[in-house]
């Protein structure tokens, strides 16, 4: 009943893994336990899975790729309030949207959403797609995201593929494909489109889902409570621990960032950030750049910073901070610096902006924390 992957040529696995699945006892067995689990266990109880709205459906899945369920929930919720309206969106102000973003990461979510809200404003009358296909199209959506508002909105017979569908698959079926890679990626949706209830695939798809994320979880799984252990191939052969497979090794890139935080009176020296880097369009300090650990001597030794301030300061206060992000590390140094004069040479990209201000500017997480804790705003 149980296949490996790992030694298997791809045509040979998917012909294995299309058996298997075809095979109508296990498949039904599979889909009627997990939609029993979903319709009188499963607690988990979230303000978009009750939704039909294609807009709101939309935006959840936005705000949740890359971020946990609990941690997207306030945005959500803040979003909704706000902008109840997909056309509330796509007149909304850039700088207003981001800020509300602030704390969530991965910006280019945040641009993305904003184009797609006054596309399909403007060129759509408002209308949000109906058809995978059409929705696909839509900046920033990927296959997974077409699917999740396929079904959960228009009730479409698309599976939803996502971290916590793989982690189930693997373990139930056994596959060892890493699911990084594009026989992975083959397999998984195969299956999963073999497995999936048409006739109800908002159900299905929550419920497996949900499953991932509250019983088949990454470490700590709650084997038994699964509404599928009876024939979950990682269970009988004790390996929870090694399924799903991952191929590619993710490398972090450390970064530091020395921000100055430069101080005249009531007022802060900041610039907007440019493209082709991370925290594109969000607010912050005079940063500098070093490839390794810079002691202050040493940042207020260099010819940039001596160019910079030609007047009397004091450095008033030092803080440090660590921001994780999917492929880098920030390692931030704040100092902030108080002027005796408004004597500065920088760019005209530069302003300054009093401090009761600061709150109506998008910054990233890292300058926030500090702008919040030593109560700039």
């Amino acid at each position: 009943m149980v296949f490996c992957y790992d030694s298997m040529s791809l045509q040979d696995s998917i012909y294995h893994l299309f058996l298997l699945a075809m095979q109508e006892k296990y498949k039904k067995k599979f889909t009627k336990e997990l939609l029993e689990w979903h319709e009188h266990v499963n607690e988990r109880d979230l303000p978009w899975k009750k939704e039909r709205d294609p807009y709101k459906i939309w935006l959840s899945e936005v705000i949740l790729q890359q971020t946990r369920a609990l941690q997207g929930l306030p945005y959500y919720l803040k979003f909704t309030e706000a902008y109840p309206t997909i056309k509330d969106l796509a007149g909304a102000k850039d700088d207003d949207v981001f800020r509300m973003w602030q704390g969530l990461g991965y910006y280019n979510r945040c641009r993305n959403m904003l184009f797609t809200a006054r596309y399909i404003t403007e060129e759509l009358d408002g209308v949000f797609p109906n058809s995978y296909e059409k929705i696909l199209n839509l900046k920033g959506v990927g296959t997974y995201t077409a699917s999740a508002i396929a079904s959960f909105a228009f009730g479409l017979p698309n599976a939803v593929v996502d971290g916590n569908v793989y982690r189930v698959l693997s373990r139930c079926y056994g596959i060892h494909t890493p699911f990084d890679t594009t026989e992975g990626k083959v397999e998984f949706s195969l299956l999963a489109g073999t497995l999936l209830d048409t006739t109800n695939s908002a159900a299905y798809n929550q419920a497996i889902m949900d499953l991932g994320a509250t019983v088949c979880k990454p470490t700590g799984a709650l084997c038994i409570e699964c509404p599928v252990e009876s024939i979950c191939y990682a269970r009988k052969n004790d390996m929870v621990a090694q399924l799903p497979v991952r191929s590619k090794k993710i490398t972090v890139k450390k970064r530091y960032f020395n921000y100055l935080v430069i101080m005249f009176k009531d007022e802060l020296l900041i610039h907007k950030r440019g493209g082709g880097d991370i925290w594109e369009n969000l607010h912050e300090p005079y940063l500098v750049a070093t490839p390794e650990v810079m002691q202050w001597e040493d940042i207020a030794s260099t010819d940039v910073f001596k160019k910079l301030i030609t007047g009397k300061y004091v450095v008033e206060r030092m803080e440090k901070s660590t921001q994780r992000l999917t492929h880098q590390v920030i390692d931030a140094t704040f100092y902030e610096i108080r002027l005796q004069q408004k004597d500065i040479n920088c760019s005209e990209d530069f302003f300054w902006v009093e401090k009761k201000s600061l709150k109506n500017l998008a910054f990233p997480k890292t300058v926030l924390s500090f702008l919040k804790n030593n109560a700039y705003f």
